[in-house]
């Protein structure tokens, strides 16, 4: 299991790829965003030093979002982008430090607002 998550990993940088693609159905794009903007998401759903449970996301739901965008776009466009990656020698996510960016705004309004309700009733 852990083999076939390291392998859905991999297809992160040309899911990032078929997302920019005129081609890519629009089902696929969303799948495609919402995949990515967890990947780089500096905070996982289940935080890893919690015991078992911290790497269910890592094992489980990243995977599973990495296999059904992967479904959603169509197999000559995927194929297209696993071929620019493995040419390319690196990741186009390595270079792109700032796609982190919505992910950590987000982050940063839901602490806010849990802060307001906190604070401020």
């Amino acid at each position: 299991m852990k083999e076939k998550a390291k392998y859905l990993k991999t297809k992160i940088p040309a899911i990032f790829l078929a997302l920019k693609k005129k081609d890519t159905p629009f089902v696929a794009k969303l799948f495609a965003f919402i995949t990515i903007m967890y990947a780089l998401s500096p905070i996982d759903l289940i935080p890893d030093f919690i015991p078992v449970l911290g790497y269910l996301d890592d094992l489980i739901i990243l995977p599973l979002l990495i296999s059904l965008t992967i479904r959603f776009i169509p197999k000559n466009i995927i194929e297209e982008c696993e071929k620019t990656v493995e040419n390319s020698g690196s990741p186009p996510l390595n270079k792109k430090w700032y796609y982190g960016l919505p992910i950590i705004f987000i982050w940063i309004m839901i602490i806010l607002i849990i802060v307001k309700k906190i604070f401020l009733k």
